[in-house]
């Protein structure tokens, strides 16, 4: 969505304003404008909020280390106890 953004003229947000003046109204514009910005908000701080508690999570795991003595299971640990 931003390429198309960025190959936009300053004639085509003209136009693009110019239409949604008369489908709108100028009354109705500020209040579509405000609207668009509010939504716009909301968004970015919910996705940010996402963003941290994934970074966190991943800060708190313990990382992935290879032990060099293998580890036993229960059930095998006590047959070998009882030979």
């Amino acid at each position: 969505m931003h390429t198309a953004l960025l190959f936009m003229s300053g004639m085509d947000i003209t136009v693009i304003l110019a239409v949604a003046l008369l489908l709108f109204g100028g009354k109705k514009m500020p209040e579509l404008a405000r609207g668009l910005g509010s939504g716009i908000k909301e968004f970015k701080d919910a996705s940010s909020g996402v963003v941290v508690p994934i970074a966190d999570d991943n800060r708190k795991s313990p990382a992935v280390t290879t032990d060099a003595t293998p580890v036993m299971p229960v059930a095998q640990a006590k047959v070998h106890g009882e030979n």
